[in-house]
């Protein structure tokens, strides 16, 4: 069966007869009747009844052309786009936990390409958010973390999902915290010394399960805790409430500002391993666009510089 043929039994039940819709074609009522008796054995059942006024659809043949038109309609549809290949903007996504410098080597990739040209898009998110987007190709590659506590559940959704994930750096845990704050010179911060303050982590929304946070040791014990949706918020509360949160060390001053710092957690006061690894992840038996792999080559080489 053939989109040609489609669209000749769609012609024919529009004319009523075959030698109308032969000289609507421009080919032959012979060659036409062939294709025609050609796709009913296919199908294995007869379209037209044919009569000496010509030609009417058989119960059979009139489902058959209304689900004709959808397919024939869409394949129309998908010729127009084609043929506004040459003006499409090609596009990059990537989905992202809040890392700054994954928007930092964003910034940079960004700046390499004409933008009326290109539709960039980067969105900071929840973790299940980051997963569904890159299996539903909303993102073409997204950037997670994993650890000793998570990374079997991780894995597992990320292989019901169709999607791999790619190393990119270790690191241990940081805290994260504003210039001002009483602990901000500290060499190192024991775990017990964060007591006094308000530990803050991202919203995961329905799926606030352990396994989705984005701050390393969420099962700890923290006796006062706030949430917050946006990174520009996080560090309004570190700045406000003198909060704190746990991470990877890597932040971008650039973007960020110079008001904040990290101080390495003391992993003797903790019970569980707290390394972390990070990384992106894509969709299985997939090869990144030359956008992404430059997208992650720029995380590489922001990275290095650490």
């Amino acid at each position: 069966m053939t989109i040609q043929q489609l669209n000749y039994a769609i012609t024919i039940a529009e004319a009523g007869s075959i030698n109308k819709a032969s000289e609507s074609l421009y080919i032959s009522q012979p060659s036409l009747t062939s294709s025609i008796q050609e796709l009913e054995k296919e199908i294995g059942f007869a379209v037209f009844h044919r009569s000496g006024r010509g030609v009417t659809l058989t119960p059979e043949g009139a489902d058959f052309i209304l689900h004709a038109r959808q397919v024939n309609n869409q394949y129309k549809e998908l010729q127009e786009y084609l043929g506004k290949s040459k003006n499409r903007k090609k596009k990059f996504s990537v989905s992202t936990q809040h890392y700054s410098f994954a928007v930092k080597a964003f910034v940079e990739l960004v700046k390499e390409f004409d933008t009326s040209r290109y539709e960039f898009a980067i969105r900071e998110t929840q973790t299940k958010d980051v997963i569904a987007d890159v299996a539903g190709l909303r993102s073409e590659t997204g950037i997670l973390y994993l650890s000793d506590f998570n990374r079997s559940a991780i894995s597992k959704l990320l292989r019901s999902a169709g999607l791999k994930f790619h190393h990119l750096i270790d690191c241990e845990p940081y805290v994260y915290l504003w210039s001002g704050h009483p602990l901000a010179q500290n060499r190192k911060i024991r775990f017990e010394e964060l007591e006094s303050y308000p530990c803050l982590s991202f919203e995961q929304g329905d799926a606030a399960s352990f396994y989705y946070a984005e701050e390393i040791l969420s099962t700890e014990e923290y006796p006062r805790t706030i949430k917050a949706s946006d990174r520009a918020t996080m560090l309004n509360l570190m700045i406000g409430l003198n909060g704190y949160t746990l991470c990877s060390g890597i932040i971008c001053e650039e973007l960020n500002g110079s008001d904040f710092r990290t101080v390495p957690l003391d992993p003797d006061s903790v019970k569980e391993n707290s390394g972390m690894e990070i990384g992106y992840i894509t969709k299985n038996n997939t090869v990144l666009s030359s956008i992404g792999s430059l997208y992650i080559e720029k995380i590489r080489e922001y990275l290095r510089t650490l």
